[in-house]
């Protein structure tokens, strides 16, 4: 076995013979067969290899395989200089950096911290060699006939999606960034939901996806992750839990040119008529996310089909959390007690997305034959307005005053939420109590980020419309041709919330945290047992 002294003996034939070192093969060798020596000819046969590998192309095959024979030794120090070592060889010969690639790919499953990121940095050399070559030794490693590593197929995903990210323009170009899309492509036939939203961030982050066909077609590799083409199973939380992943994945992508229409379109028909058939897993509020889904994707909807019967879907289930003022013979003391529960986080999601649909098919409302319709709407409007506008001036008056850290506490953050909401509400009534209803108001959703000038005043309304202190009570018209009827003393139709947010508030049920998030399953990709194809 040779020893570190004819090593370095035979470095130094080398070193010497300069341009004229192919001619001294044996010395070269002699570093190949080190690799089955002690520590200390290991290391030197790693550097050595790669040292003068330029010389000798008959002997390249040699050399690599003694250079992967080192990256899966049982010494770390050893391992990390071969890992250290091998992009040296793509240089010489940059043919070599897809088999390369898929061998350092490989070591990404290993324990060691620093081991890793050695393997990353020796990775990301390969880039600047042949970008193309080195995506192709990842993606050889996730997609493919060879046995799985779960460990190692989220490690490489990971590491696309953080490191690509921090490659120029130069390095990764429009012919890798477009193989990156067509492997993913194949990944994304059996993902789970971690890998599905690992994957669509690292196609967005792309710069081929900035145009607008672009966005399109990353909507449409959603929708087909979301199996829009299938009916929704409520009771399946897996099934809920995909569509609204899909959704907030696909959120981002939708633009005045890109359109959220068919998954509005599949929401209105699947979802909204048996809303209250979905159950929340580990105490979230899907049924409230959802809503809050629907109304962030509804601005950009287009031009849906069969607007009015999906429409009336929408109209139906805002209805059923607006209800009318009561009626004279209910007006007994005994009825003051059966007091309405006003769920306003419901009721702002759900009459953003009615304004933002019903401007598109505004006959929903004013036709001849939907005056009935019109009439129990304002009925409901004003009977909810008035709550509104009560419980806003209590919450002003609760936070009139308080700034800074006053307003962090628990109690007055959820005031703060709670007067975003019913400011939100407030000014949609108003649009849409006009005659005819109108839909020109812009408001900013209450779980959207604040500006700093709404920051610095909470106690203002949010809306992007209306930043008035008072509050213009709406009243009822008798008639469609003329005046309106101002009820001066009105009989008592409403009773303010009581209990939750100050001493006369009770009934009020906010939004807090976001209502049920998505929450990840931990499991592995289904073949058969889960998320298929999602």
């Amino acid at each position: 076995m040779v020893s570190i002294e004819e090593l370095y003996k035979n470095f130094g034939v080398l070193a010497d013979a300069k341009d004229k070192a192919g001619e001294h093969q044996a010395e070269y060798l002699s570093f190949i067969d080190a690799v089955k020596g002690g520590a200390g000819e290991k290391r030197l046969a790693s550097q050595f290899i790669t040292r003068f590998f330029k010389f000798f192309p008959d002997c390249a095959a040699k050399a690599v395989n003694a250079l992967f024979d080192l990256c899966e030794d049982n010494d770390v120090n050893i391992r990390k200089q071969a890992i250290k070592d091998l992009p040296n060889v793509c240089k010489v010969q940059p043919e070599q950096v897809t088999k390369i690639s898929g061998a350092l790919t490989q070591l990404l499953a290993c324990e060691d911290p620093g081991e890793i990121s050695m393997v990353q940095s020796s990775i990301l050399s390969l880039f600047a060699i042949n970008a193309k070559g080195t995506l192709q030794g990842l993606f050889d490693q996730i997609v493919g006939d060879h046995e799985e590593d779960d460990v190692l197929r989220d490690r490489v995903l990971k590491f696309l999606t953080t490191k690509l990210k921090t490659l120029s323009e130069e390095t990764l170009d429009k012919d890798a960034e477009e193989f990156v899309l067509s492997s993913c492509k194949k990944v994304l036939e059996d993902v789970t939901k971690d890998e599905f939203i690992m994957i669509m961030d690292l196609l967005r982050s792309l710069r081929i996806m900035k145009t607008v066909q672009s966005r399109q077609s990353l909507v449409e590799i959603v929708t087909t992750q979301a199996e829009l083409d299938e009916p929704l199973d409520l009771t399946d939380a897996e099934s809920v839990d995909r569509l609204i992943q899909c959704i907030k994945t696909a959120s981002p992508l939708f633009s005045k040119n890109v359109h959220s229409k068919v998954f509005v379109e599949y929401i209105c028909d699947h979802v909204l008529p048996n809303l209250s058939d979905i159950t929340s897993p580990e105490g979230g509020n899907i049924q409230l996310d959802i809503l809050k889904i629907l109304s962030e994707i509804s601005e950009f909807a287009g031009e849906i089909d069969e607007p009015k019967a999906r429409i009336e879907k929408l109209y139906n289930r805002l209805i059923a959390y607006m209800p009318l003022p009561p009626s004279e013979e209910n007006d007994a003391p005994a009825a003051a007690n059966e007091e309405p529960k006003l769920e306003f986080s419901y009721v702002e999601c759900l009459m953003f997305s009615f304004h933002q649909l019903c401007a598109r098919c505004p006959g929903f409302l004013t036709d001849e034959d939907n005056a009935d319709r019109l009439k129990d709407f304002r009925l409901r409007l004003q009977y909810f307005a008035r709550g509104v506008q009560i419980y806003i001036k209590q919450l002003r008056a609760a936070l009139q005053g308080k700034s800074g850290e006053t307003l962090k506490t628990d109690e007055n953050k959820i005031k703060v939420v709670a007067l975003k909401i019913t400011s939100n509400i407030n000014t949609l009534i108003k649009d849409l109590f006009h005659n005819p209803p109108t839909y020109k108001v812009s408001i900013t959703l209450s779980w959207k980020p604040i500006t700093p000038k709404s920051a610095a005043n909470p106690t203002t309304t949010t809306t992007a419309t209306a930043g008035q202190k008072r509050i213009n009570p709406i009243t009822f018209e008798s008639n469609g041709a003329g005046g309106k009827k101002v009820n001066k003393n009105p009989r008592e139709l409403y009773s303010p919330p009581g209990g939750k947010f100050s001493e006369k508030a009770g009934n009020f049920v906010a939004n807090r945290g976001g209502g049920g998030g998505y929450r990840g399953r931990g499991g592995g990709r289904n073949r058969g047992r889960g998320f298929r194809r999602y």
